[in-house]
């Protein structure tokens, strides 16, 4: 086994055969919003 990745595979692969997909862009939520869900979990 050696050290360096078969390049081939990665020459001869064809992009067009991929599907489509949407992504969805998730958001952190804020500082506020965690100290308000402790705050109902505790109550």
């Amino acid at each position: 086994m050696t050290d360096k990745p078969d390049m081939g595979e990665i020459a001869s692969f064809d992009k067009a055969k991929l599907k489509k997909t949407e992504t969805k862009k998730n958001t952190l939520p804020t500082k506020e919003t965690n100290e308000q869900e402790m705050q109902s979990e505790i109550s």
